[in-house]
Order: structure tokens, then sequence, then C-alpha cells
């Protein structure tokens, strides 16, 4: 697959990057499969520690596949994401971590808006939405505001167990810039971790899963990240 001449500049420009078509049904499937695999594993080591699986995991979100699997290991090297991601990062990209989105009936709450760069701070990154099932309006696929990530906005703290402590007023939005990402699956979201962002509420009753690699110039400084365990440079040079 080509990458357009334009990723670059798109992307500079809006702070995100749609690429419909990046992976085929057949992978993603295959990826899901993997997953319900590793969340099966989680639990049960939940259990063994005494602790509740459908509490610990109610926001819907599981950090660190590429720590479990060899599978996950293997897609953040993948070329097609790495290719699309040059453009944008440079020639030194570092993987930095990823997680599963896994939103159905029980998980039917939107995200609510934010920029991920609260959560690690450090060099900028950026992080790949990848759609495990066909994302749609009616079962909570992403909202994007182009432009946004030029600017850092100051964010609230609530934590209501539904995964996002840093919030942004919903009010403070402008809702005529806002772009809903629908995609089938394996589709991919690209988008710089200042991009404001949030996603529909899950209105289906089905599956709406999501994988989410992020990357980083492997050349940056940065903190060290202690749940980044499966962190590693995936193409070019790293920092010595």
């Amino acid at each position: 697959m080509a990458v357009p001449s334009d990723v670059g500049s798109k992307y500079r420009d809006e702070g995100y990057y749609i690429v419909p078509d990046l992976f085929t049904r057949p992978e993603v499937e295959r990826w899901k499969q993997e997953i319900r695999s590793i969340l099966d594993d989680v639990r049960e080591e939940m259990r063994q520690r005494g602790e509740d699986p459908a509490r610990r995991l109610v926001s819907g979100v599981y950090v660190g596949l590429a720590v479990r699997s060899p599978l996950f290991r293997d897609l953040a090297r993948d070329p097609r994401l790495l290719d699309y991601l040059e453009p944008m990062i440079g020639p030194n990209i570092a993987f930095f971590s990823d997680k599963i989105v896994f939103k159905d009936h029980t998980t039917d709450f939107g995200s609510p808006w934010h920029q991920d760069w609260p959560y690690w701070k450090g060099s900028h990154k950026i992080s790949i939405w990848i759609a495990l099932d066909d994302a749609t309006e009616e079962n909570g696929c992403l909202m994007v505001v182009p432009g946004s990530h030029k600017d850092y906005v100051e964010h609230g703290h609530k934590d209501d167990q539904k995964g996002f402590v840093n919030r942004i007023d919903p009010e403070s939005i402008d809702q005529d810039k806002v772009v809903t990402a629908a995609i089938p699956a394996g589709g991919a979201i690209f988008f710089h971790d200042l991009t404001l962002h949030s996603s529909h509420p899950n209105r289906s009753g089905a599956d709406r899963w999501a994988l989410i690699s992020t990357y980083r110039d492997a050349k940056a400084e940065d903190p060290v990240y202690d749940f980044a365990k499966a962190a590693a440079v995936v193409r070019g040079e790293g920092r010595p």
C-alpha cells in the first residue's frame, strides 16, 4: 500500500489522519480472538489474587497487549503502520504501549473529551486507533477536533471507574468543528496526543472494540515509563 504524499502535511495541519483500509477483516478478527484469550487470562489471574475482574475491568480498557502476546509485538512493527508514521514522526520510531478498548452493552458509555498527553507527558506521541469492528456513531466511534493539537487545554479530574480521570468540560468544545470519524473494521485513525478527542456512547448493544497503539520519536528525550514494558525502537535508531 503506497502512502499518500500529503500524510505529513495533513497530520501537521489537522492533528490526525484517517486510513480507512489499513488492515483486513480477517486480521482484525484474529486480533480479537487473541485479545479474548488475553482477557480470560487476566480475569483468572485477578480471581486468584482475590480481585473482582468485573470491578477492575469496568472501564472496558486493558493496557499492555504487547507485553503478553507476540502477535501484538509483531503488529507494533508492522510496516503498514510504520510507513504512515514516518512522515509524521520521522525516520526514528519507537513503539510505546498499546491497549484494547472493548465496549459492548455493559460498557456503553462514551469516553469524555480529553487530550492524551496529560497521561504520560514527556515528548509528544502519536496514537493509532484501529477499529476491530465497524465503528459507527451508533456504536461509539471516535470524534476529533481538527487543529486542536496546537494547544494544551487544562483538564479537570474525575474518577468514576470509566477509565478517564483527565477530562475537558464538554461545554468548552466547539461542536461546529467536531469530526465524527466513522471507519470500517481494519481502518485506523492516527492522532497527536494533544488532539482533542472523545467517543460516542455505544447505543447498539453490540461490540465496538478498538486497539490503540502509541508511538514516539525514538530519539526524543523522555522520562522512564514503568508501564511501557514492551517499548522498543521499531524503525531507525534510538537514543544512546
